[in-house]
């Protein structure tokens, strides 16, 4: 890939340096960047780091054991009205390589506990607000503000990428030797758009549970809460509905461990949760059947066409955002704000035939990524990984399925740079019943940096003290895991991963 260079300029001691050669931390106060302004340059000492930032969810920033780095903090004006913040954290034992991580759901800060995680493993990190201060549940900040919507879609971390390059080489003299993105929901869509608007920009991209497209996703989501309300269900309810669909699902890769392995198999029927005569408890009225029935369901516009598929059995328990009575705020304001440009528009006016559409040229390929053509990626050698858990109940993992089996028709050589990695009955970018915790980074960086390809990630799951009490290998799509019949089912390393 494209080594990054760039002419730098400094004011040091009224002067300049006639060549490019390393700075120290506090330097880079002075660096010179085309529409930047760096805001803080700080040598931090190895230990703890506390700090405090004025922003919504990130006043006070707590990390433990990290080794000594160059802090370094600046405010980003591709365009008049783009106020983008970013940090990068440059370690002074460095891999040579550059991480840069995503955020979640309508971003508004930076995400510093990512950064701290890549600092200890000796990656420069690096990331960005996506240039607004809000809560990342309201959008409200996007109403007439197109630059700004720019910016999140896309904008914000193509600069922030270019940036983070520039000032690595300035402080060590020489530029990363191979870049990485790594992020999950609003991270991961922002690795599919990294990929497909700048394919040299990274070596490697890990996209996680990649929350796109929105348009369409928002739309099932207003449609299920419409659909849902005269069957609404309580936490007790969902966890009953839960266990029922374990129960009924559990032996389908013929072993009890109490997971659904692989949901697309599952034929749970809700029909048997309905209440016969007399009975009262441990089952649900029809109206209450119907609800989960929505829930696993499509959305489908008049004709038939579905739009966006439904949640998976073992989603359960996250399904109080849409059998409620209000609908999740971030679907409302993406359609409010977004798709209507109207702050009085009422979610329960949401039409299919009519929204979905509007939605999808209203954002104009801005923040989702509709194209499947990753052709120049492949091009330029980059890998990516995509993983995404069954049991998600924000983003159905069936559209991941299906936007990556579209990818592998529309792009040749696309099966030898990406893989796929479906994780049984994790949620969304975690939790869940299953193993749920495991380093793709890692994984890419051996595929990237050793030439060695992942076949199979192992995957843990820890009590409530934090030991680890299951592990199960994760296995490159359409392949699963498989207990081979004997010793330990808690035990990774008695499974293989075999093509169902």
């Amino acid at each position: 890939m494209k080594q990054f260079c760039i002419t730098l300029a400094f004011i040091l001691s009224g002067s300049a340096p006639s060549f490019l050669q390393a700075a120290t931390c506090t330097e880079l106060a002075t660096l010179a960047l085309p529409n930047a302004r760096i805001d803080l340059a700080e040598s931090v000492p190895a230990g703890d780091f506390s700090f405090d930032v004025n922003r919504p969810g990130t006043s006070q920033q707590n990390h433990r054991n990290l080794p000594a780095f160059c802090r370094v903090a600046a405010t980003l004006t591709p365009t008049s009205d783009s106020e983008i913040k970013i940090e990068v954290w440059l370690p002074e034992d460095w891999n040579g390589k550059l991480l840069a991580v995503g955020n979640g759901r309508w971003a508004g800060s930076i995400s510093f506990g990512a950064m701290a995680n890549g600092l200890r493993k000796g990656y420069a990190a690096t990331s960005t607000d996506t240039g607004h201060a809000a809560h990342s549940l309201d959008g409200s900040w996007s109403y007439g503000e197109p630059e700004k919507v720019i910016d999140f879609g896309w904008r914000s971390e193509h600069e922030m990428t270019v940036k983070a390059k520039a000032i690595i080489e300035a402080f060590y003299g020489e530029g990363p030797r191979f870049s990485y993105w790594s992020g999950c929901s609003t991270g991961g869509r922002q690795g599919l758009m990294m990929a497909t608007r700048f394919p040299d920009h990274f070596d490697g991209i890990v996209a996680g549970t990649p929350s796109n497209p929105r348009a369409n996703r928002n739309g099932w989501q207003l449609w299920a809460t419409i659909m849902t309300r005269n069957g609404l269900l309580t936490t007790e309810e969902l966890e009953f509905v839960h266990h029922a669909a374990i129960k009924a699902c559990d032996m389908n890769d013929g072993l009890k461990d109490g997971l659904i392995d692989d949901p697309t198999i599952c034929e749970f029927d809700p029909q048997t949760l309905h209440c016969q005569a007399g009975q009262t408890g441990n089952c649900l009225t029809q109206e209450q059947v119907n609800s989960v029935k929505v829930m696993y369901s499509p959305g489908r516009f008049s004709d038939g066409e579905i739009y966006h598929p439904g949640l998976e059995p073992g989603s359960e328990l996250g399904w109080e955002d849409f059998v409620s009575p209000e609908p999740l705020l971030q679907a409302a304001v993406n359609y409010r704000y977004l798709v209507h440009n109207n702050p009085d528009w009422d979610w329960r006016t949401f039409n299919a035939d009519n929204d979905v559409p509007l939605a999808i040229e209203s954002d104009g390929d801005t923040i989702d990524v509709i194209t499947t053509d990753y052709s120049e990626f492949v091009a330029s050698r980059g890998k990516m990984i995509i993983y995404h858990g069954w049991s998600d109940h924000s983003v159905a993992p069936q559209r991941t399925v299906d936007y990556f089996n579209k990818v592998l028709e529309t792009t040749p050589d696309a099966d030898e740079n990406m893989r796929l990695f479906m994780v049984p009955m994790m949620g969304h970018c975690g939790g869940g019943d299953g193993p749920n915790e495991f380093d793709m980074v890692s994984a890419l960086d051996a595929w990237v940096d050793g030439g060695k390809a992942p076949t199979r990630v192992v995957a843990s799951r820890r009590d409530e003290s934090g030991q680890v009490v299951r592990t199960r290998p994760l296995c490159v799509y359409p392949q699963v895991a498989r207990y081979q019949g004997s010793g330990s089912i808690d035990d990774e390393a008695n499974f293989a991963c075999v093509t169902p």
